[in-house]
């Protein structure tokens, strides 16, 4: 995996002493809101069948973003391989880095070189439906949606009810053909 950069953010592949930071971001109740309802993650009490990722440092396919200017950590984005041809795109920031455009700029830099660099033919991700912002940044990094699902969970959270939305972009949409 390579290192990625963009304007303000590195972007490294994970390593075990990112750790702390990622279970820091479990740990904000705000942060896991659109994904466990806002608990806080306790590691030893995990859900082991949990659809969210809780990276750890050592997995393939995460990368821990920094601030380029001053190292400060601000999250982790993935480009998670589904299968032939198509990866999943996920990323998760913490709550004072939100709403300056760094979801966007990581995941355009992720997307860039799923296609660029190992020959992905679609990239996908997906949000509960009412996650606005994580909507947004979809949609400003070209992805568009593709259809919505409605799961029956066992112990829902607020806002399961209205679904989760897929969205997606392909080699040829990226390329702007």
């Amino acid at each position: 995996m390579a290192v990625l950069q963009t304007m303000r953010l590195t972007l490294t592949p994970c390593r075990p002493g990112d750790l702390a930071d990622f279970i820091a971001l479990e740990r904000d109740p705000e942060v896991m809101l659109f994904l466990n309802g806002g608990r806080a993650v306790d590691r030893e009490e995990a859900d082991p069948d949990a659809t969210y990722l809780m990276p750890r440092g050592t997995e393939p396919y995460v990368w821990t973003a920094r601030r380029t200017d001053g190292n400060a950590f601000v999250g982790w984005f993935c480009l998670w391989p589904e299968k032939e041809g198509e990866a999943e795109l996920g990323y998760r920031l913490r709550r004072m880095d939100w709403g300056q455009g760094l979801a966007s700029e990581g995941a355009s830099a992720l997307i860039d070189w799923g296609f660029g660099n190992e020959g992905y033919d679609r990239i996908v991700a997906c949000t509960m439906a009412v996650n606005r912002a994580s909507r947004r940044v979809m949609e400003k990094v070209g992805m568009t949606h593709i259809r919505t699902d409605h799961i029956e969970w066992s112990d829902p959270i607020p806002g399961a009810e209205e679904g989760e939305v897929w969205y997606a972009v392909t080699r040829s949409e990226w390329r702007g053909g």
